[in-house]
């Protein structure tokens, strides 16, 4: 919360959770935001349905409809309404060509975006073939989870999708970095 904070949201902006899961950001984001305004896609129906369930003080500011499962970051029912979007720890479990297709749809599926905060482990050139001892001890890898990816690789990407990139300051817990996306026309 305190980092889309950070980037300007607000009550009346409409956030798109991807990877969601049982609701880690959404049992805080469903109340800050205006009822409606969260949606959440995962891999795991179940997983959301038992965090709306569980985790949220009120479900019923939170329909079940805004919970989409989508293993394919293709957002399937996600309205062209989202003006900000998060991935938390997502681009850490799955392969490279997953991260592309989830950053094009990104760019391409919501055209009111405002920004788009993620969040992945980087490994220099040197180390990044094999396993990398992170800052804080965690071991990423090139081909399995936790996954790392080259910083140029990460930038390439984004350009890709059209997306503005810049990297947030300081370290993420486990030491992951913090990048915010912005469509082109965003300052």
């Amino acid at each position: 919360m305190a980092a889309l904070a950070a980037e300007g949201m607000t009550p009346d902006d409409h956030l798109l959770d991807i990877g969601c899961g049982a609701l880690r950001l959404g049992h805080l984001a469903v109340p800050y935001l205006r009822p409606g305004h969260y949606w959440g896609t995962d891999a795991s129906l179940a997983l959301m349905r038992h965090g709306r369930a569980v985790e949220l003080p009120d479900p019923d500011r939170l329909p079940l409809s805004h919970l989409v499962e989508d293993a394919d970051f293709a957002f399937p029912g996600v309205p062209d309404s989202i003006t900000m979007a998060i991935a938390w720890g997502v681009f850490t479990h799955v392969p490279t060509g997953a991260m592309e297709c989830a950053l094009d749809a990104v760019a391409t599926r919501l055209p009111r975006l405002r920004r788009f905060l993620f969040s992945v482990f980087l490994a220099p050139d040197a180390c990044f073939d094999g396993p990398f001892r992170q800052t804080d001890g965690v071991v990423t890898h090139p081909d399995r989870a936790p996954r790392h990816i080259r910083q140029a690789e990460l930038l390439l990407l984004c350009d890709k999708a059209g997306l503005k990139v810049r990297q947030s300051p300081g370290r993420l817990p486990r030491g992951q970095t913090l990048w915010v996306a912005s469509p082109p026309q965003m300052p």
